[in-house]
């Protein structure tokens, strides 16, 4: 993992959020894993920017990590949301339970397979267990059908495929996204 540190994110830490975000659209895989365009997160003002990073600084809501090198480089990032039972989630179906959601996944490719995906998912997982009252008893991730590369990972981390598939939003060629799970330890 080279010498990384996997830390969540500081809500000052905007504009290192926003270059690491904008590098991860303009990534060849990028139509495939994500569901935000380049040209949306760059018509996006600073306030955004701002707003995004601080609520995944702190709170219950949400909380980004980040991979950052011994020269301050950010080479990676995961965000796991928090998702409330009853509430719609951004497929329009109605989320079941309390639950952890991780989005954005990102490591610069030349870092890819040198264990960063691995530590942010770890941290990811850890803060999401650490949560009480509720305590989140499963993280879900959604991975487009298409992205063979990433499915791959998470099966080897340890989410199963759910059986659940939403259509990939915006996507008139009716493509799927898959729905994967991880279990709180112990608990199935």
């Amino acid at each position: 993992m080279n010498e990384h540190v996997i830390r969540p994110v500081r809500g000052d830490e905007w504009k290192k959020a926003k270059e690491l975000r904008l590098l991860a659209l303009r990534d060849p895989a990028a139509a495939v894993a994500f569901l935000e365009t380049l040209e949306a997160a760059e018509a996006q003002p600073d306030e955004f920017w701002q707003g995004r990073t601080e609520r995944a600084s702190q709170g219950r809501g949400a909380r980004q990590f980040i991979a950052e090198a011994a020269d301050g480089q950010w080479d990676g990032s995961v965000t796991l949301l928090v998702e409330a039972g009853g509430v719609q989630d951004y497929f329009g179906e109605v989320v079941e339970q309390e639950q952890g959601h991780m989005v954005g996944v990102f490591v610069r490719a030349e870092q890819r397979g040198t264990g960063l995906t691995e530590a942010l998912f770890r941290a990811a997982l850890e803060w999401a267990w650490s949560l009480e009252e509720p305590a989140l008893e499963r993280v879900r991730l959604f991975v487009h059908e298409e992205n063979a590369r990433a499915e791959a990972f998470y099966r080897r981390f340890g989410f199963r495929e759910s059986g659940v598939t939403v259509p990939m939003p915006g996507d008139a060629g009716g493509a799927k996204e898959r729905e994967y799970v991880f279990q709180r330890p112990g608990r199935g």
